[in-house]
This record gives structure tokens, C-alpha cells and sequence, in this order.
């Protein structure tokens, strides 16, 4: 392909893609589902229980009870409905945009066992005995009054029930029709309250030979919805509610408009440094960028995906690390032109060199996302799908998309002599033909003697666990409900807001919150803890309350206490697992020293993102969890990045068999990797402090997370990690030099 050729094929890729994301982008971006946190909703986990001791729970049983779960959903005309099964008897049932949360959670929550009895209980008939999907809103003809008509298999059945209850005589004469009647319940009792449990007890004057059956005392919507719950049919099962949350619309809409807006500015601030650093190849990088994160998209659309709060989160940090890889390739390449070649050799040496470390790098991120998607659940599970994702396609786009793009300019001979557009100046590049030494590793100008500082690295670290120790044992964390369940109420108000006037709301609704906090941009947020569970009838009476009050819906999120140590749980695991894939990845492909050391690090980093949590004294919830786990991900991937190096300069030397010369190459290889691990930390910095600043309030711990977890993984990766791994294996040098030895390379023709 010849000069114009190449130009011609740049261009006609860029504009296709450009055409194909100004056309298409707005439709898919419509498309895409919102999750709880975006459009306000609610979820709801049960736990099923067998209705009797002879019942047990099956898969087939628990798919029946979705089924008529979502016939109950699909009559209130919800077509974003998410249900699904987790472990062996467990259920969450996630309702986005849906306008009447209570009502929704009334049909879920009725196990729907319609029965027909006498006053004194006994049972005369059953919903097997009612005609499937006869149930209907209509008006009863003299009064117009909203009704609900069903029609009965046997008429003559029917008539021998209304006969018996017409012969018990005034005042027994009553046919009582229950809905979800349970052991315990009596007529006797109910009738003499406001709002008896059953549904209508007519009196029975005559006998009925009909099969038409009605039941009056409701609204017209009440009607509609137990006539839908009635056909839907009832649950084969007992549910107990184990967890739920509401979030109110306008929350919502308030979550998604500051999160877009502030994964704008992050994506701007991004392409601006990529620009400024590395000029030409920077602007290649801004293409291929925007094409990831339109591919994202056109993905996470095409996979019927459910996006999150911190979805968009790891989406934005995904431009963060696929930035990385950018930054590893360009480095290379400027290393390259350093060195004194050309800029075609220099292409072709930095971006094969390059492919190694980008591969290991993203296969352990990738075991941290695929971990987290194990054990995840909800909006977390919805992070890491996010996360994988943006993985998948960063590597893609980077590897192939950035090499193609750049090599079509690169084999023009267009920039043989423009070394100045990729960022290197004249006085930096080296006369390749003076010497055949490897020029000494510089970092802004310097050399830098890093491994004789390993000392005080190692104190410092020693002294920052010990009083993070010290500060975990007195301050603790401050977990959330999510781990110690009870009950948390967000409200938003449309006027600034103290803690006493959140004191007398809560006394006029007779109830006591363990803390409150007051937050928001114009301090508009309160945000209750209760160390108790509260019942539905509690959340409506609030929920009403603080409606009428500031004609927002509030937050309201109520955990048992078995999902709190399950959460507990699950962290940890997914933690161990991780670790131990991740192990027996980077010995495999190193050795176990440096597996080892990269788990020593990695735990570091942990560590210390749950130190800022107690000194802090933010929540520590369960997607700050998530949190944690992509630092795990993130610190691994910045660890082998430097790790690489030193294993290719080893390569190098084939052979070391002293710490001295062991210490040098460590050292080397440090000094070569600043600049890279400088530039990734500070542009997926730029995208998590957007987050932090100009995000949703319910965003700001997740991001709080990601920066200290980001400053603390790049510090053990260059000072800690491979230092650490010097020590451990310089000591054994003499009994077993290091040896790695080079890799042979099929060589394509020259370019």
C-alpha cells in the first residue's frame, strides 16, 4: 500500500466510525436499561420457605414462583422487570421506574392463596376451585361500587357452601374470603378492626346455584390489582423479605445527570493530557478512546445489560485503564526513539515489546472483575460486568485499533523526521551509533538510585500498617446496613436541613434513629440509621410522610441480619479467590516470587483503603467492597507492569548471580517505569476525582476508594512490591542465580 493509500484507509476508518457513532450513539444510549439508582425503582430479595413440612424447595418450584412473579409484574405493565433466582432459595425482584413502589410491593409480597371459610375458619374453599384467569374489575350494578367478579369450576359445589353457611344462621351466616389466610388468624378477632386482614365477608340469606362469585370493598385500582394477582395465580411457596431498598426518582435523576456529567469532564480532562504528553500518538489515542467507549456501549446495549450508578463508574474508569495501555506503547516507542532509531523501527520494536505487559496486565485485572461478578450481587455484579467489559474491549481497541491507526501514519515515512510529535525532544535522543551500551534509565533528567532506599520504603510501610492497625482496633469501621443490618432512610429535601428539624420529623412519626447525617451540595440530604428492622407498614407511613413534607420520595434501604454476614462473607472469599487465581497466574508466568510479593502488595493496598475508611468514618458499605476488589485488580495490574520489565532486562542478562547486579537491573527497571505509572495514575486519577468532586453523594465513598487505592497501589508497586521481591530473592541468589531465559522471536520482514 503506498503513501496515499495508507492516508486514505486512516481517514475512511475514522470516518466510518464517525458516521457510525453520530448516527447511532443517541439511539443506544436510549436504550440501554437504567438500573434502581438511575431512574429511582426498588428491590426486594425474599427467601423461600416451603408452605408445609411435606414441601421442598426445588428448582422447578422456584422457577414456577418466578414465573407467577413476573405474570404479577407484567399486569402492572412494568417491561423493565428483573428477577431472578440466587442460590437455593432465594429470589430478588428489581422493579426500576416504576411510579408505585407500594402498590408493586403489595402484589410481590401476597403469596395470593385465595380461600373461602366460615366464621370459625374452617376451610370450604380454595383458588384450585376458581376458574384460571377468570378473575375481572367490574362495578356492581346498584351501587356502581368497584367489584371484583370470578367464576367457579363447580356451581353445585357452590351451592352446598352457601347452603351450609345460609343454615349457621344470623350472626354466623357469614362466607369470610381470605387472601393469604395463615394458622393463627380468626375471624373473630379481624372483624372487630378498622382494616380486617380478610378480604369480605358477605352474608349468606340464600343458596347461590351459580358459579359466579363476587367480592366488593375496594377502589377501583385495589380491583384491578387483585383481580391481576388473582390470575397470576398464587405462589407455590412462603416468602420472608431479606433485604430491600427504594430509591426515589428523583434521586435518580439527580444520581445520573451529576455522574454523566462528571464522566464528561473526566473523558475531556483525559483526552487534554493524552494530548498534551504525547502529541501525535495522542491524538490517535483520543480516537480510538472515543470508539471504546462507543463499543462499550454498543455492547453492555446489545447484552440487555442493566446500568448502574457504578456502572458508569467503571466505565469511566475504564477509560482510565485502557489509557494504560496507550501509555505503555507510547513509552515504549519514545523509549525506542531515546535510543536513536527511527521512527518506523521505533514503532515496530515499542509495540511488540509492549504486547506482553498489556496481556499479563489485563488477564489479572480480569481475574479481580471476573471474581467480583462471582460473588456480586445487584448494582455490584453490574460494576464488575461494566468492568469485564471495558477490559474486554480495552485491550481490542488498544492493541489492535491504536497499532492499526498509528502504523497506517508510522509507514508513510511521513514522520522519519517529526521525533518531536511523539513527545521526544532533540536533545534527548541518543547517537545510536556512538556507543552499543545500553544508555543509564533516566527519569525527567535524572538518574535515580531507588533500591538504596529500600529501607526506609520498608519502615515507612512497617510504620503506616502499624498505626493503621492501631487505628482499625480503636476507631473500627463504620459499616453500613449492609453488614449490620437495620434500616437506612435517605431523604431529599428542597431546603437546607438540621438535625433537629430531621429530630421532630422523626418524633411526630414515633420513631428513634441511631445516627443522622446531614450532607449535599446546599446541605438538602438527611440520611437516618435505625438499628432495627422496619416493617412495610413503618417505610409506607414514611415514605408518605416525607413526601408530603418535601415532595421527594426518600431512600429506603432495610437489611436482615443474615444478608449483612453473607455480604461479610462473600467479600472475603471473593478477596481469597482472587488472590490465589492471581497467584497462580503471575508464577506461571514469572515465578513465585514474584506471585508472592504481588499478593503482599495487593493486601497492602486493601489495607489501607479500609484505614481511610476508619479515620475517615464514611460508611463502609458493599460497594465500597467493590471498591476494594478493583484496587486488587488495579494494584496486581500496575505490579506487573513493572514486574515485566524487570523480567525483560533480565532476560537481557540471561544470567545474575549477584545482588548487586540483581540490584541494578530492579533499579533500572524502576527508573524505566515511572513515567508510565505516573501518567496511568494520573489520568484514571482524573476520572475517579471527577467522580469524587462532581458525582452523585451516593458515588463518593465508591470514589473515595478508587483514589486512595489508586495513590497507594501505584506507591507499593514501584517501592514496595519489587523491592521486596530484590530482598527475598537476592538472599538466594547464590544458591539459585536467576535466570530467565529470552524469548525467541519469529521475525517478520522488515518494515
Amino acid at each position: 500500500m503506498n503513501k496515499r493509500g495508507r492516508l486514505v484507509a486512516f481517514f475512511l476508518i475514522v470516518l466510518l466510525f464517525a458516521g457510525a457513532m453520530g448516527t447511532t450513539v443517541t439511539d443506544i444510549t436510549k436504550n440501554i436499561n437504567l438500573g434502581l439508582d438511575l431512574q429511582g425503582g426498588f428491590e426486594v430479595l425474599y427467601e423461600v420457605e416451603p408452605v408445609d413440612e411435606s414441601q421442598d424447595i426445588t428448582r422447578n418450584l422456584m422457577e414456577d414462583t418466578v414465573k407467577i412473579l413476573n405474570d404479577r409484574v407484567n399486569g402492572l405493565g412494568i417491561s423493565e422487570a428483573n428477577i431472578n433466582i440466587e442460590g437455593e432459595d432465594r429470589i430478588r425482584v428489581q422493579l426500576a421506574g416504576i411510579e408505585d413502589q407500594s402498590q408493586a410491593r403489595d402484589m410481590l409480597a401476597t403469596s395470593a392463596r385465595l380461600s373461602f371459610r366460615d366464621v370459625n375458619d374452617n376451610k370450604l374453599l380454595d383458588g384450585s376451585d376458581i376458574q384460571e384467569g377468570s378473575a375481572r374489575q367490574d362495578f356492581e350494578p346498584d351501587t356502581n361500587a368497584p367489584i371484583v367478579t370470578l367464576k367457579l369450576k363447580d356451581a353445585s359445589k357452590f351451592a352446598e357452601v352457601t347452603e351450609q353457611i345460609k343454615n349457621m344462621g344470623e350472626p354466623d351466616n357469614r362466607l369470610v374470603i381470605w387472601m393469604d389466610y395463615q394458622d393463627g388468624d380468626s375471624f373473630a378477632e379481624e372483624v372487630q378492626k378498622e382494616e380486617p386482614k380478610y378480604e369480605s365477608a358477605p352474608r349468606v340469606s340464600k343458596i347461590i346455584n351459580s358459579s359466579n362469585v363476587q367480592i366488593d370493598g375496594y377502589t377501583i385500582d385495589e380491583a384491578k390489582d387483585l383481580a391481576s394477582v388473582i390470575n397470576a395465580g398464587s405462589l407455590p411457596v412462603n416468602m420472608t423479605e431479606k433485604y430491600s431498598t427504594s430509591v426515589g426518582a428523583q434521586f435518580g435523576e439527580q444520581a445520573l445527570n451529576k455522574t454523566v456529567f462528571a464522566g464528561m469532564i473526566g473523558v475531556g480532562l483525559i483526552f487534554a493530557f493524552m494530548l498534551a504528553v504525547y502529541r501525535f500518538p495522542g491524538v490517535i489515542a483520543v480516537i480510538n478512546l472515543s470508539i471504546y467507549i462507543y463499543l462499550i456501549l454498543l455492547v453492555f446495549n446489545l447484552m440487555n445489560g442493566v446500568l448502574t450508578l457504578p456502572g458508569i463508574a467503571a466505565l469511566i474508569l475504564g477509560v482510565g485503564m485502557a489509557v494504560d495501555a496507550n501509555v505503555i506503547t507510547f513509552e515504549r516507542i519514545k523509549e525506542e526513539l531515546r535510543a536513536g532509531k527511527s521512527v518506523v523501527a521505533a514503532f515496530k520494536a515499542g509495540t511488540k515489546n509492549s504486547l506482553s505487559t498489556i496481556f499479563d496486565a489485563n488477564i489479572t485485572t480480569l481475574i479481580a472483575a471476573s471474581i467480583l461478578f462471582m460473588f456480586g450481587t445487584s448494582s455490584v455484579k453490574g460494576f464488575a460486568t461494566m468492568l469485564i467489559v471495558s477490559i474486554v474491549i480495552s485491550f481490542i481497541t488498544a492493541v489492535f485499533g491504536t497499532r492499526l491507526l498509528l502504523s497506517l501514519w508510522v509507514n508513510t515515512r511521513m514522520l522519519n523526521d517529526k521525533k518531536g510529535w511523539f513527545g521526544v525532544k532533540q536533545d534527548e535522543i541518543a547517537d545510536i551509533a556512538a556507543s552499543d551500551k545500553e544508555p543509564e534509565a533516566t527519569f525527567m533528567n535524572r538518574s535515580w538510585n531507588v533500591v538504596d532506599y529500600r529501607k526506609i520504603f520498608f519502615v515507612a510501610s512497617a510504620s503506616m500498617i502499624i498505626i493503621g492497625i492501631v487505628s482499625l482496633g480503636f476507631f473500627k469501621l463504620n459499616p453500613g446496613i449492609d453488614f449490620t443490618s437495620g434500616s437506612r432512610i435517605e431523604v431529599l429535601a428542597d431546603q437546607t436541613l438540621t438535625t433537629e428539624q430531621v429530630n421532630e420529623h422523626l418524633e411526630i412519626l414515633e420513631l428513634n434513629a441511631k445516627s443522622i447525617v446531614i450532607s449535599g451540595d446546599d446541605n438538602d440530604i438527611a440520611v437516618m440509621r435505625f438499628d432495627k428492622v422496619l416493617s412495610k407498614d413503618n417505610i409506607e407511613e414514611i415514605k408518605s410522610y416525607f413526601y408530603n413534607e418535601y415532595n421527594n420520595e426518600p431512600n429506603v434501604s432495610v437489611v436482615s441480619p443474615i444478608v449483612g454476614e453473607e455480604l461479610v462473607k462473600n467479600a472475603i472469599y471473593a478477596v481469597a479467590i482472587a488472590s490465589i487465581f492471581m497467584i497462580i497466574y503471575v508464577t506461571l508466568r514469572f515465578e513465585m516470587f514474584f506471585a508472592v510479593t504481588a499478593l503482599i502488595a495487593l493486601l497492602h493496598d486493601a489495607f489501607f483503603v479500609l484505614v481511610v475508611f476508619s479515620v475517615t468514618r464514611i460508611e463502609f458499605d458493599v460497594t465500597i467492597v467493590a471498591a476494594v476488589l478493583t484496587i486488587v485488580g488495579y494494584s496486581i495490574n500496575d505490579t506487573i507492569v513493572t514486574f515485566d520489565r524487570i523480567r525483560e532486562n533480565l532476560r537481557k542478562k540471561k544470567r545474575v548471580k549477584t545482588f548487586q547486579e540483581l540490584a541494578k537491573v530492579v533499579n533500572q527497571s524502576l527508573v524505566q517505569t515511572f513515567t508510565r505509572s505516573l501518567n496511568t495514575t494520573i489520568t484514571t486519577m482524573i476520572a475517579v476525582l471527577a467522580f469524587l468532586f462532581l458525582g452523585a453523594q451516593s458515588i463518593t465513598g465508591f470514589a473515595l476508594a478508587l483514589a486512595v487505592g489508586l495513590l497507594v497501589g501505584t506507591y507499593s508497586s514501584l517501592f514496595l512490591a519489587s523491592l521486596l521481591w530484590l530482598v527475598w530473592r537476592g538472599k538466594m541468589i547464590k544458591q539459585k542465580p536467576v535466570v530467565f531465559e529470552k524469548k525467541k522471536r519469529v521475525e517478520g520482514p522488515q518494515v
